[in-house]
């Protein structure tokens, strides 16, 4: 009596011969078992394109023309000052690598020269990027001249004592000089000579050593100092212009006029999607999304948005055999931002933060970033770092960590976590096209980067959608093909104000 109750494996149609009423190879499953389908089907989703999201909904800019060129502004005012490389009591016309002076030589009231060059370009204010070893600029190169120096300047040259030492032992600022500039010439078409009237002397007589020296017989022109912190390295060696000083009645003073404009190019990229289907296949209900072709379709969308994630990510700017490509985020930082290291095995949050000291430092770096995009590991590591004080330690209500998880929100349906840190708040999305990369950490500021469709004499190229039927060969059945077409590409601008560690 058993038997009667088990469920028999037999098909619910008869297996016959080809072409039978009653055979065929459709098998639709145990005769009499309903298996409980439901009416929907689970899918499961994925944060598939969280950059191309942001800078396609908050950073848009059509483009009229697939060669595109974009302008960049760096201000001068806060770069008015430059490294002395040598000096003497008559006029300078080379580099001295010696950086003891005589006491007695630069006494209140006396004359004395100093050389003077520069490490950015005066045509744009182009200079070094913290982490760049391949386009660093160094004093004395080429366009670098200073530019600003005017009779009637004070400029502030910082003194130290004898004990400098060679390589990248930073040195500090103990004492310095007040000098006057009486007159300004060029030499050798990169430095300029100041004939100075000494204003102020040290007041330590043993501080001696010019700090612009990077070893106490080595002048820094040459030297390259792009991977050097300007707050701890660079900025003791700097000579400023602290104001200037004039007689009475004296008239209209000289001037000076900067160049603070540099020109760059981009170029849009073609990305095509395309999908075909024949007309039986459209026709046909199934069970769950009965329109296969729209379900496909679906996921062609979704396919054609993910590729551009990469590309905007990854790509390169290039023109190989007529195929243009656009220049993704990681290619631009890389070789124009800031480029940290960041090993979370052995990361701390002191070493962190001292990184974002520097990225955030307005001499390298005039805008903070508005988002981190970060890997999955690097996402688990300020996270940890973030929540430790807040989960594991309570000292008093009121106590607050300087970094701390402070809150997560949603932007434009990107998952956002908001860190508090001493330089701000960190805005940070998990973007799982950098797993497996050597990216750990993106940041972009949205204000300075831009997406660029390609829009003009009324066609719009940005994700346009073309349909067309086609004919299958030797058999006369028509069938749908669609294409996606997008033809975009990413105008980067300020790379100061990226940043990236690896």
């Amino acid at each position: 009596m058993a038997d009667l109750f088990q469920l028999e494996s037999t098909a619910d149609v008869a297996a016959g011969a080809s072409g039978s009423r009653l055979g065929t190879a459709l098998d639709t499953g145990v005769l009499r078992r309903k298996y409980d389908f439901g009416d929907r089907v689970s899918e499961l989703n994925i944060a598939s394109d969280p950059f191309f999201r942001m800078v396609s909904k908050l950073a848009k800019k059509p483009t009229d023309d697939p060669e595109f060129k974009f302008t960049e502004r760096r201000p001068s005012w806060h770069k008015r000052y430059a490294y002395v490389v040598g000096h003497a009591q008559t006029a300078n016309t080379a580099v001295v690598d010696e950086a003891t002076l005589t006491a007695a030589h630069v006494q209140a009231g006396s004359t004395y020269h100093f050389l003077m060059g520069t490490d950015y370009k005066s045509s744009g204010n182009i200079g070094s990027v913290y982490g760049q070893s391949g386009t660093e600029i160094s004093v004395g190169d080429s366009g670098t001249k200073p530019e600003f120096f005017l009779p009637g300047q004070i400029i502030k040259i910082n003194m130290t004592d004898d004990a400098l030492a060679a390589g990248d032992t930073s040195v500090s600022a103990e004492d310095y000089i007040l000098a006057r500039v009486e007159a300004v010439s060029t030499v050798a078409s990169v430095y300029v000579n100041l004939e100075c009237t000494i204003v102020r002397t040290m007041a330590t007589q043993t501080k001696v050593e010019i700090c612009s020296y990077y070893a106490a017989g080595d002048a820094l022109n040459g030297q390259d100092i792009s991977g050097k912190k300007i707050a701890d390295y660079l900025e003791p060696k700097r000579c400023y212009v602290v104001g200037n000083s004039h007689a009475q009645g004296s008239g209209y003073p000289e001037t000076w006029k900067d160049q603070p404009f540099s020109t760059g190019f981009g170029r849009t990229q073609i990305w095509k999607t395309a999908m075909a289907m024949d007309n039986t296949t459209r026709a046909t209900v199934l069970k769950y999304e009965p329109n296969e072709f729209a379900r496909a379709w679906r996921e062609k969308l979704i396919e054609h948005k993910w590729d551009i994630e990469q590309s905007v990510l990854f790509g390169t700017q290039a023109d190989i055999g007529g195929e243009w490509y656009t220049q993704g985020a990681i290619d631009f930082v890389s070789s124009f931002g800031n480029v940290f290291s960041l090993a979370i095995a052995t990361k701390t949050q002191d070493d962190f933060l001292d990184d974002l000291s520097s990225f955030l430092d307005p001499r390298y770096n005039n805008a903070n970033a508005s988002l981190f995009f970060v890997d999955t590991p690097t996402y688990n590591w300020l996270h940890k770092l973030g929540g430790y004080f807040s989960n594991n330690i309570e000292i008093s209500p009121n106590f607050r960590a300087d970094m701390a998880l402070t809150g997560k929100k949603k932007v434009l349906g990107v998952d956002i976590s908001v860190i508090s840190t001493p330089y701000g708040d960190m805005n940070v999305a998990r973007n799982i096209h950098l797993d497996g990369s050597p990216i750990k950490m993106l940041a972009c500021n949205m204000k300075h980067c831009k997406y660029r469709p390609l829009v003009g004499n009324g066609l719009n190229r940005d994700t346009a959608i073309y349909v067309g039927v086609q004919t299958l060969e030797n058999s006369g059945v028509d069938r749908r093909v669609d294409l996606i077409q997008t033809e975009a590409g990413m105008e980067w601008q300020m790379p100061e104000a990226h940043a990236y560690w690896s």
